[in-house]
């Protein structure tokens, strides 16, 4: 896979300039593809179908629909406007011909229901083809309404609001897998719904402190076990993960499993506490193990072992001794997803200058891409980039001091079975995958 995905063909979307993509996600079955912007937006993208004309050439995605899922809101109690970015979205198994798909802002889950519509209903008793009514005394015959078919039309209609349920900023939402219910997480505060009933809502992890002031850390994301329903993570700002079992209590705030790395005292500094928090926390497909990742690494947890992680992978170690100015310009508070390949042999996770990093697990190497308008031509071979930190820089180098810290990769989302790749780069939606034969 490293090696394919060095030699990668390349799509690339140009959303509008003002829209920051704020999360993307693939459905369960690699067909769909959807982003959420920072303007509440939600824009699927729909693979082409395999032609018959090139049956080696794999399809392309193509926008499939584009609808507002979030408008800002003002809190008149707090005195608080409410963006109406979208924090996360999460699309549930396909049951039928419609898509769902969950997508929230900080305060607010939506349930969307995506379908097609390419026939029409015509010859109605009531009213005429227009619409209007019809006035009864001029109906003399009574017609049977027939479908005709039309231009397709894709809805995407709003099926469920969950509101009312958070006090603090919604971080993540992960749909369990008996797919009846899901959970909210804030920054102090889990919340389960069932997906049919927007009203209410159970707690089931609360760690507010009775006094504000004593507030010591805040959760940063929380996932489902892929397969066990009763099992879920969160992960929180002092880098601890807790494994939580619904079966042992109604309220989760006593932990099952608790994985920690100890902290090395020879790298402690004034930047230890910030970097260690966590930003994300996946479960393996397989469900056997766990990755988080943190400012400077990616680790992956054995479930079995709470001592130490199996794995871990510097992402950018370079940047160790540049923690000083990060930390003047925020970036060091910036949130890095992680994600799995389909096989879970293969991570992958974001970096600055719009670099994106894949560690194999299996062969131990790994590779650092770059996603970016000059470097990603359509159909072009990507080309491992290298950066060095000191003495003498090669020419295909780039030099540590000449990064770009606007440019960031975020948001990563991998193809459930294929390689295939989404990465979100500020505006810009890349597409990588094998090169075909």
């Amino acid at each position: 896979v490293m090696q394919d995905a060095a030699r990668t063909k390349t799509q690339h979307y140009l959303l509008y300039h003002t829209d920051i993509i704020s999360t993307v996600e693939f459905n369960s079955t690699g067909e769909l593809l959807a982003t959420g912007d920072k303007g509440g937006r939600v824009v699927v993208f729909q693979r082409e179908q395999e032609s018959k004309n090139q049956p080696h050439r794999r399809g392309e995605y193509n926008v499939y629909s584009t609808f507002q899922s979030h408008e800002p809101e003002f809190d008149y109690l707090k005195s608080l406007e409410i963006e109406e970015k979208i924090n996360k979205i999460r699309w549930l198994p396909q049951q039928n011909a419609a898509y769902f798909l969950l997508s929230t802002n900080d305060k607010t889950v939506k349930l969307w229901k995506i379908s097609e519509r390419d026939k029409r209903p015509e010859g109605y008793n009531l009213k005429d083809e227009d619409g209007r009514i019809r006035d009864p005394s001029t109906i003399t015959s009574l017609r049977v309404p027939v479908l005709r078919p039309m231009d397709l039309m894709v809805e995407a209609t709003p099926r469920r609001v969950f509101s009312n349920g958070h006090t603090y900023h919604i971080n993540s939402i992960s749909v369990n897998s008996d797919y009846e219910t899901y959970m909210s997480t804030d920054d102090l505060r889990i919340n389960l719904w069932h997906l049919e009933i927007t009203n209410r809502s159970f707690n089931i992890v609360d760690i507010k402190p009775a006094n504000m002031e004593e507030l010591t850390e805040v959760i940063t994301a929380a996932e489902f076990h892929p397969h066990q329903c009763n099992t879920f993570v969160y992960s929180s700002s002092k880098g601890s993960i807790r494994l939580c079992d619904m079966r042992a209590a109604a309220l989760c705030d006593n932990h099952s499993k608790f994985f920690e790395e100890p902290e090395d005292p020879s790298n402690r500094s004034f930047f230890s506490e910030i970097i260690s928090s966590i930003s994300d926390v996946k479960f393996s497909h397989s469900g056997r193990y766990l990755m988080t990742r943190d400012y400077l690494t990616v680790k992956v947890w054995d479930l079995n072992m709470e001592s130490k992680p199996l794995e871990t992978y510097q992402v950018h170690d370079y940047l160790r001794s540049k923690l000083c100015s990060l930390y003047e310009n925020d970036c060091i508070f910036d949130k890095f997803e992680c994600v799995w390949n389909g096989s879970d042999s293969v991570i992958m996770t974001g970096s600055y200058n719009n670099f994106f990093r894949m560690f194999d697990r299996n062969t131990k190497r790994d590779v650092t891409l770059e996603a970016s308008r000059e470097n990603s031509k359509p159909r072009a071979i990507l080309k491992p980039r290298k950066v060095c930190v000191g003495g003498k820089r090669r020419k295909d180098e780039i030099s540590v001091d000449s990064l770009d810290f606007s440019k960031k990769i975020l948001h990563t989302t991998w193809h459930p079975s294929e390689n295939i790749i989404a990465v979100a780069a500020t505006n810009n939606l890349y597409i990588f995958q094998d090169k075909v034969n």
